[in-house]
C-alpha cells in the first residue's frame, strides 16, 4: 500500500460556503459503509450482489446527511438503475444544494474475484460543479503533477504524448511507464507503445484508482491512457482537481443511442475534448474507501476477533488536503435505515 500521495499547492481558490468542512469526514463515513458492505462479497464470484450491497449501504448513509443533493454521476438512467441513478434526489433535503457523483463499487469484478484496487468511491461539489457526463465510454489521458499545462493532448498520437513527456522527464521514451485497462479495444494503443518500448501497467478494472496512480511516484505509473466509463471519468478528475496533474477526456459514442442520451442531459459538442476543470469545477471533495488491498488504499479487513478495519483518503480541492483515515470498528455497522 502507497500512501506517498501529497497534496499540491492549489490555485488560488475561495473555500466554498456550501461544502461545510464537516462534509470532509461525512463524505468518509459514506464510502466506508459502502466498502464495508460490498467486503462481504470479496471472493464470491457474485458481481451483482456485491454492488447492490455498496448501492443500498451507500444511498442509507447518503440519505442521513443534512444537505439537498443531486446525484448526476450514478448507477445509470433510471430505468436502469433502481437505486442512485442519475437525477435522484439524496439527503434529508434540507441545507445546501450538491452534486454527487459516485460509484459505490469501483471495481465489481475485482470484488468477485478477489482482485486488487476496488473502491467506494465518490465526489461532491456545489450545485453545477460536476459534469453530469452519461453512461458511455470516455477516451482519457492524464499525467502527475509538475508539468507544463498542455504538455500532452487527444488530439495528438500516442507516440507523440509519450515522446513528449519523456522529453519533460528527461529520460528515453522506453523509460515511460503507462497504465491501460486490459481490453481488446486496446491492442493497437498496446502495441504501438509497446513498439516504443514503453513499460505497460495493465489493469483489469479500476481505472479511478488508474489515473490517481499517476500522480504517486512509488506507482512509478507516468501516464494513463486509453477508454473507460464517462463516470469514472469524472470522479477521477474530481481527484485531481485535489491532488494536481492533468486529464482530458473525450466522449465516445458507439451508436445513435447513446447519442441521443447525451443530448437528452444538454450535451451538445459529442466531439468535444474535456479539461480537469470542465468535468469537476470550483470546490470539490473526493472520498474513498478501499474494499479490497490497491495501490491507493488498503482494503477492509475482518478480522478474527470480531473487528473490522478500513483505511480511507478523503481530499479537498480548495485547501488541497488530503486525509487518511484508517477505521477500526466492532463488527458490521448497524443498519441505517
Amino acid at each position: 500500500m502507497a500512501t506517498a500521495l501529497k497534496p499540491q499547492t492549489p490555485p488560488p481558490l475561495d473555500p466554498s460556503h456550501v461544502l461545510d468542512r464537516v462534509l470532509v469526514l461525512e463524505m468518509v463515513r459514506v464510502t466506508e459503509y459502502a466498502a464495508i458492505a460490498a467486503s462481504r462479497w470479496i471472493g464470491r464470484g457474485d458481481e451483482k450482489a456485491a454492488d447492490q450491497a455498496a448501492v443500498t449501504a451507500m444511498r442509507d448513509a447518503l440519505n442521513r446527511l443534512a444537505f439537498d443533493g443531486t446525484v448526476v454521476i450514478g448507477e445509470g438512467e433510471r430505468d436502469e438503475a433502481p437505486m442512485l441513478f442519475i437525477g435522484e434526489k439524496v439527503g434529508t433535503g434540507e441545507g445546501p444544494r450538491i452534486d454527487i457523483a459516485l460509484d459505490p463499487l469501483e471495481g465489481t469484478t475485482i470484488t468477485a474475484k478477489a482482485g486488487p484496487n476496488a473502491m467506494a468511491v465518490l465526489a461532491i461539489a456545489e450545485e453545477g460543479g460536476l459534469l453530469n457526463a452519461p453512461d458511455v465510454y470516455m477516451d482519457k489521458l492524464a499525467i502527475g503533477p509538475g508539468y507544463p499545462e498542455g504538455l500532452v493532448s487527444l488530439e495528438r498520437s500516442p507516440t507523440a504524448n509519450i515522446e513528449a513527456l519523456a522529453r519533460a522527464k528527461g529520460v528515453a521514451p522506453s523509460e515511460i511507464i503507462a497504465c491501460v485497462l486490459d481490453r481488446p479495444r486496446h491492442e493497437a494503443l498496446i502495441r504501438e507503445l509497446r513498439g516504443l518500448g514503453c513499460g505497460i501497467h495493465l489493469i483489469g478494472d479500476g481505472d479511478v484508482a488508474g489515473v490517481i496512480a499517476v500522480t504517486n511516484p512509488e506507482t512509478t505509473i507516468d501516464i494513463y491512457m486509453g477508454s473507460g466509463g464517462a463516470p469514472e471519468g469524472v470522479l477521477a478528475a474530481a481527484a485531481l482537481r485535489c491532488v494536481g496533474g492533468q486529464f482530458q477526456g473525450r466522449l465516445l459514442f458507439r451508436n445513435d443511442d447513446e447519442r441521443a442520451r447525451a443530448r437528452r442531459i444538454g450535451l451538445t459538442d459529442l466531439d468535444r475534448i474535456y479539461h480537469l476543470h470542465d468535468l469537476a469545477r470550483g470546490d470539490v471533495i473526493f472520498a474513498a474507501t478501499g474494499v479490497t488491498d490497491g495501490s491507493l488504499l488498503q482494503g477492509v479487513k475482518r478480522l478474527r476477533n470480531g473487528r473490522i478495519t478500513t483505511e480511507s483518503v478523503v481530499m479537498r480541492a480548495s485547501s488541497g488536503t488530503i486525509r487518511w483515515v484508517r477505521g477500526d470498528r466492532a463488527g458490521d455497522p448497524p443498519p441505517l435505515r
